[in-house]
């Protein structure tokens, strides 16, 4: 049985009562403040002042806490809007968000689906919002935005990790760069990147992810209204 469906074990007259919910808030605690590498039954136990066994009759793997973590998080993701273009966008926008609240998220988002409870219902708002559209389509719609989603917020988390290591903020990283970019245009070989990094705006994270969204619903729009 699925752990989203396994009943809790009966309440006990312990000193710290406990429940998933308490375990896997716990767990997102720990996750928030110094990544994944920080989660495991123990350090959860530790910080729930329980021994560690107390949390195998909860959780019975690490897998399961993540799938947990994961699914309560879907909770934040909720899409709303009047029309599927609008519910696609804040699907985006607000699974991106959570990924900024959470970073860790970036790292288990993909694979296969989720399908927890508040996984499931924010699955059901999105297609609902498809109803419109061929049932055909509406899977791979989905998996697009998500996918769009997935990489967009990867590359931003990885580009904050990176500066908190190297210390270099986007404008230092790219002022260090500059003299060697500069040297490499001048040869000639990169005229067309070098026409793009000196003539192109240059967009904040916000405005890429906007933009590049833009691109992907119209082009949605387009195949679905043939």
């Amino acid at each position: 049985m699925l752990v989203w469906e396994r009943p809790e074990p009966p309440n006990r007259p312990v000193p710290a009562p406990l429940d998933r919910e308490r375990i896997v808030r716990a767990a997102i605690e720990l996750a928030d403040a110094d990544g994944l590498d920080a989660v495991s039954l123990r350090k959860v136990a530790t910080a729930l002042g329980v021994g560690p066994m107390r949390l195998y009759g909860y959780i019975e793997s690490k897998d399961e806490l993540l799938d947990l973590m994961v699914d309560a998080i879907h909770a934040e993701i909720r899409p709303v809007g009047d029309t599927w273009r609008e519910v696609l966008r804040s699907l985006a926008e607000t699974t991106r968000q959570a990924a900024h609240d959470h970073e860790w998220l970036a790292d288990l988002l993909g694979g296969r689906p989720q399908l927890g409870p508040h996984a499931l219902a924010r699955g059901e708002a999105v297609v609902a919002a498809l109803d419109g559209v061929h049932v055909d389509a509406v899977m791979p719609v989905v998996t697009a935005v998500d996918a769009y989603v997935t990489g967009a917020v990867r590359r931003e988390i990885a580009a904050r990790r990176a500066e908190r290591a190297t210390g270099l903020d986007e404008k230092r990283w790219q002022a260090a760069l500059g003299p060697y970019l500069e040297r490499a245009f001048a040869t000639g070989r990169f005229p067309a990147l070098s026409t793009v990094i000196h003539d192109a705006a240059h967009l904040d994270a916000d405005h890429t992810f906007r933009l590049g969204l833009d691109f992907l619903l119209d082009g949605i729009e387009a195949h679905i209204s043939r």
